[in-house]
């Protein structure tokens, strides 16, 4: 008998939003019930966005895995979590990028940092850290990425980020209630596509 949590895989599979094989595996060994509160721990494979505290969430599979689609991380790679929040996201990178790869998340509520980290400490991946945002948006000291991930939804394309992206590299953030991939054509070039339908939390960029 399948599992809750190969279920949720194989219906994301089905449905066409986990496609590729790394980042199925990536779901397969990182178990969204230990990036989740206690008492949420039974609702861990629906596909649902779960509160985490604060005003934030763990983000619905479905959208995880589509994101995760667009991205299109490999190993390898250094990548920014922007919102990494409960750090299942973060995980899931760290696992697709593997020992030669490295991931940073970023997170400005210093009580879903310390819940990122304890739920990351489940692990062993060496690869991913999690630091405590401030005032600058991203993790400027640590660019450029190949890719950036943001999970929470801004106004208009966060151009800071955009700086701190490497040429040829990929971020999927979220403007208003689309995601959108933008690829780095150059120093002053971008691609854009955009996707749209969703829901997100807004991206905090104080913690005032």
């Amino acid at each position: 008998m399948s599992s809750p949590k190969d279920l949720l895989i194989k219906k994301l599979i089905k449905n066409g939003y986990l496609k590729s094989a790394p980042i199925i595996e990536a779901f397969k060994e990182v178990d969204r019930r230990d990036f989740v509160l206690p008492e949420y721990e039974d609702l861990a494979y629906l596909d649902e966005a779960l509160p985490i505290g604060y005003g934030q969430t763990i983000s619905q599979p479905l959208t995880v895995a589509f994101m995760l689609e667009l991205l299109a991380p490999e190993p390898g790679e250094k990548i920014l979590d922007v919102g990494s929040g409960s750090g299942w996201t973060t995980a899931l990178l760290a696992q697709i990028v593997g020992a030669r790869g490295s991931v940073f998340g970023i997170e400005i509520i210093r009580a879903l940092v310390d819940f990122g980290r304890k739920n990351l400490a489940k692990y062993e991946l060496p690869q991913v850290s999690i630091f405590q945002a401030h005032a600058e948006l991203g993790l400027p000291r640590k660019a450029p990425f190949d890719r950036i991930l943001v999970s929470a939804s801004s106004p208009s394309l966060p151009e800071e980020l955009v700086k701190q992206l490497r040429v040829g590299g990929r971020m999927v953030a979220v403007v208003l209630n689309s995601v959108v991939k933008v690829d780095k054509i150059s120093g002053k070039n971008i691609k854009k596509e955009e996707h749209s339908g969703f829901s997100f939390v807004p991206l905090i960029l104080n913690n005032k």
